[in-house]
């Protein structure tokens, strides 16, 4: 059975956020990775490169790991209704609900992270509490279902812990 993995795609994303796990879940065996945005109009990041999702929110499959990368954008995403309303329905009905670095914020703006363990950038560390976390400096933080991993290298370490929860350690190792 096909594993359907969705991350967000957004102006200003760090680019390092999405595509470190990127290539980690895209070499799992029978998973189909999906670059989701609004629309599939090429968004820049924060450094500037063009990135093109391939999958909208209104075409998006259910999901069965929800990832939310962080950067410049984060704010904006923070107040967007579409956006927090994708988040929580994918959510809903995913296995793992997981960020990397300050996207874990924009799981907080969802409502997700209420009472929950978290980690996000250390720069962003204290505001994890404000939206309803517990903060735990830690590069990659596991809470049930939710998975955060802190700043920007730690989304490889994160992809890889949920690579061997998806798959086994020995194929995580592979990777």
């Amino acid at each position: 059975m096909t594993l359907h993995i969705g991350l967000l795609v957004f102006p200003r994303v760090q680019q390092l956020d999405m595509t470190g796990p990127y290539d980690v879940f895209a070499h799992l065996a029978d998973a189909q990775v999906h670059l989701i945005w609004k629309t599939r109009e090429s968004v820049k990041s924060s450094a500037g490169m063009l990135l093109t999702p391939d999958t909208t929110f209104a075409d998006c499959p259910a999901l069965d790991v929800l990832c939310i990368p962080g950067g410049a954008g984060v704010g904006d995403l923070m107040e967007d209704d579409e956006t927090l309303a994708f988040i929580r329905r994918q959510a809903a009905g995913a296995r793992f609900v997981t960020s990397v670095c300050t996207g874990s914020l924009v799981l907080g703006a969802a409502g997700l992270l209420r009472g929950k363990r978290a980690t996000t950038h250390w720069a962003f560390h204290e505001l994890l509490g404000d939206v309803g976390a517990i903060p735990v400096k830690a590069r990659v933080v596991r809470d049930d279902m939710l998975l955060t991993g802190g700043g920007i290298t730690a989304g490889i370490d994160f992809a890889l812990t949920l690579a061997a929860e998806l798959v086994g350690e020995q194929e995580a190792q592979t990777i």
